[in-house]
């Protein structure tokens, strides 16, 4: 993601959907945004998918995590830096990752050059209750999730209720 073979502007859309997260560093990230841009033919799309600040401590709730004192350390350590970390390499918790601010990544992805249309927290509160699964699988109930997920995505206060950011860019 930080040195793609393709050539500039060869692309119409182009998709972001692990670097984000999977690169801890800021310049690696920068470089990865970077990369994208220089490959999106001009006014192309980009989209960026990152995982929230917030995501290890409602995960942490849901899956009760939270009350085991070492995961509470992880997840002090991921709200002041987003530097998330597995030191143990427990099984079910997550590998080494950054977790974003909505607010930094679109900061990081004006730094690399894309002109930042909105940023989305994709699930909402609904993709932490479990109990709606059932609900999804009737058109009524997913339409309803779907209505309360729409009604936050984009309201700054509450994208950190989603675990996962969607940012929506374009190539100057």
């Amino acid at each position: 993601a930080r040195a793609l073979r393709a050539e500039s502007a060869a692309y119409d859309v182009v998709l972001m959907l692990g670097p984000m997260y999977h690169l801890p560093s800021r310049a690696d990230r920068l470089a990865a945004l970077g990369e994208a841009c220089r490959v999106a033919r001009p006014g192309g799309l980009v989209a960026v998918a990152a995982i929230s600040r917030f995501a290890s401590l409602f995960d942490g709730l849901t899956r009760e995590f939270l009350f085991d004192p070492e995961f509470q350390e992880v997840v002090v350590t991921d709200l002041e830096s987003g530097c998330h970390q597995n030191p143990r390499e427990r099984k079910g918790w997550f590998t080494t990752a950054y977790f974003h601010l909505a607010a930094d990544l679109r900061a990081e992805a004006e730094e690399a050059g894309l002109r930042v249309t909105d940023v989305f927290g994709v699930e909402g509160l609904a993709g932490w209750l479990p109990h709606l699964a059932d609900r999804w699988d009737t058109e009524d109930g997913r339409r309803t999730i779907l209505d309360a997920a729409r009604a936050v995505e984009t309201e700054p206060s509450l994208q950190g209720l989603s675990a996962h950011l969607l940012l929506i860019a374009h190539a100057p």
